[in-house]
């Protein structure tokens, strides 16, 4: 059953590390198994037509020497770089992983039958996530949930290169204007990150801060943290009806803070 406090959305857009799945899934299964894959991966089809694509995507100096290539993606992994040719290549491999069965997606409990409801009630699920489309539609394809393929449910794919990076304002208006959507208020965009959530509200969609476990803490005077909900249940519906119910006074204090910090031209449309 889907909480009550969604009716009033047409669209729903989720984000996916800390918020529909553990953080330590990608940060500690999905890297080290794709950096466990490169050498083989890379011996076997480095010539290859296929993979043409993918490695003119990277820096010049990185085309034509194999081991310049390992050693930068190692690198732009360690430093947790997203660079979109970077998540293009990660999707590929963990293509085989999820394939194989050795890859499944660790969803909240509440995740599946949430995404299940609200598809059942006529919403529109979208992800909107740092990692690229490809490795989205393979999370949601293989996950622990029933049903264990759940991209039937999901209509609308956003990723850094479709969209834009995710802390910024002009992101989620590329997304609105896909969307087609004539009222931004109708789209609730939910995120583990503050700044996402912020930029998300900046651009007049209705946004909340998601905790879980293994999620960073917000701090307890961080204004965010008075609307932050831990899952996506009916049985969370009055918290989640309490935090959407104050978002007009956290836009009004986003705003006031983004007087001294951000564009003015954001704060402009607001006011």
């Amino acid at each position: 059953m889907l909480a009550k406090a969604f009716a009033e959305f047409d669209v729903l857009v989720l984000d996916i590390e800390g918020t529909v799945c553990p953080i330590t899934f990608v940060r500690d299964v999905l890297f080290p198994y794709a950096l466990s894959a490169l050498p083989c991966y890379l011996e076997q089809h480095w010539e290859s037509s296929d993979f043409a694509t993918y490695r003119e995507a990277f820096p010049e100096d990185c085309r034509i020497d194999r081991g310049a290539f390992e050693a930068h993606i190692r690198d732009l992994v360690a430093r947790d770089v997203k660079a979109p040719y970077l998540k293009a290549l990660q999707g590929l491999l963990w293509q085989a992983g999820y394939a194989s069965g050795e890859l499944k997606a660790p969803l909240f409990p509440d995740v599946a039958p949430f995404i299940t409801a609200a598809h059942a009630a006529g919403k529109r699920i979208c992800i909107y996530s740092s990692g690229s489309v490809k490795a989205q539609k393979l999370l949601f394809a293989h996950t622990n949930g029933k049903p264990s393929d759940l991209t039937g449910c999901i209509s609308g794919w956003f990723d850094t290169v479709n969209a834009g990076p995710k802390t910024e304002v002009d992101s989620y208006n590329t997304i609105l204007s896909d969307l087609g959507s004539s009222d931004p208020s109708r789209c609730l965009f939910l995120s583990d990150n503050p700044k996402e959530v912020e930029a998300a509200l900046l651009s007049g969609m209705q946004s909340l801060p998601v905790i879980r476990p293994g999620n960073a803490s917000l701090l307890e005077d961080d204004y965010l943290s008075q609307i932050a909900i831990y899952d996506l249940s009916a049985e969370s519906d009055e918290r989640i009806q309490q935090c959407l119910a104050t978002l007009g006074k956290t836009r009004r204090l986003l705003i006031s803070k983004c007087r001294k910090t951000c564009d003015p031209g954001i704060v402009v449309r607001f006011t």
